[in-house]
């Protein structure tokens, strides 16, 4: 009975950790104004809450097969995350020749005005 209660207090301690770092991304993602810094923050986040929320739900789970699957699920995540992450950026840096400026919208009397900020 007390081995229970520690995997279940385990389980949601990593459940909570993967909640916080998916919190985190969000937080970056809608902090950063560049998209490079964007997609960081969104992978690294993604990634680290992936994680922790499969390690809690594997901890819960047990030795089983349904444990193995959720181990194969991170793995594929983690070999596929990066790689989407990193050829997004490269078309981004390669296409976008105001890499370091901003596009904002002004609405003047019913008309958009667009202008370029730098950061």
């Amino acid at each position: 009975m007390v081995m229970a209660w520690i995997r279940f207090a385990a389980a949601a301690g990593l459940l909570a950790l993967g909640l916080v770092f998916e919190l985190l991304a969000v937080f970056g993602v809608n902090r950063f104004r560049l998209a490079l810094n964007r997609m960081h923050a969104a992978a690294m986040g993604d990634t680290l809450g992936i994680l922790f929320v499969m390690l809690g739900l594997m901890v819960l789970r047990g030795f089983s097969m349904d444990s193995l699957k959720l181990f194969l699920v991170v793995v594929f995540f983690w070999i596929a995350s990066p790689v989407s992450g990193h050829m997004i950026s490269r078309l981004e840096a390669m296409t976008d020749e105001n890499l370091g400026e901003i596009l904002v919208m002004h609405r003047k009397e019913g008309t958009r005005e667009q202008e370029h900020e730098d950061i």
